[in-house]
């Protein structure tokens, strides 16, 4: 965490290690409506065969795992040691690492990764802190290498965007209200994020974004 903290940032990384320490145990089941996702962005990414991947907020590692059952070398980072705890005891493929790490402080160089990916972790951040994660993105991935973010998106039928709204938001932490109504294409544009494709993913409750890192 580099940097003065606002109050805002201190509650945010203060719940963060306190619900994860808690959910890690029983986090995967927790999450299996997503595991049809993961395949879906591997081949979504259609990243070339010996890209390195970078798993933002990768949690239990489910996403990185599927990166690497496709052949890719990949690092999972995530600022949750019980989660990473996890990952590492499930984790069977020689090409997937996994390391304890603040995502708006990364220990890599600039240009260390093909790919940066997050997968449903944007909305559980406030705005300050989902803004440094992206910068961060974009510094350790290459110029024009790919910038993938998954996560909640509301159906464009009016009756279905109140009711996935709703019941999103009985669970998900506070900050999904705001993220939801917040535009990410605008703010992955800011952080020189070039939008290239676009998929919609749970029946519209979620989707992917596939962008270019135009930093240079």
């Amino acid at each position: 965490m580099a940097g003065k903290l606002t109050n805002e940032e201190k509650e945010y990384y203060s719940t963060v290690r306190k619900t994860f320490a808690m959910l890690a145990p029983f986090y995967d089941a927790i999450v299996t409506p997503f595991s049809s996702v993961r395949d879906r962005v591997v081949n979504f990414t259609n990243a070339q065969m010996g890209s390195k991947i970078l798993e933002v907020a990768t949690g239990t590692g489910q996403q990185a795992f599927a990166f690497a059952k496709k052949g890719y070398e990949v690092i999972g980072i995530d600022i949750s040691e019980a989660m990473i705890n996890v990952a590492k005891k499930k984790n069977k493929f020689r090409n997937a690492k996994f390391e304890i790490s603040d995502a708006t402080n990364l220990p890599f160089e600039d240009n260390s990764f093909d790919v940066s990916s997050i997968s449903f972790a944007l909305h559980e951040m406030p705005l300050s802190i989902r803004e440094k994660v992206l910068k961060e993105m974009v510094r350790v991935t290459k110029p024009e290498g790919i910038i993938v973010t998954v996560d909640y998106d509301l159906p464009k039928n009016k009756i279905g965007r109140l009711l996935i709204y709703h019941f999103i938001a009985l669970f998900e932490a506070k900050y999904y209200k705001n993220f939801i109504k917040f535009d990410l294409e605008a703010l992955l544009n800011k952080n020189k994020i070039k939008i290239i494709e676009k998929d919609t993913i749970l029946h519209g409750a979620g989707r992917i974004l596939k962008g270019l890192n135009k930093k240079s």
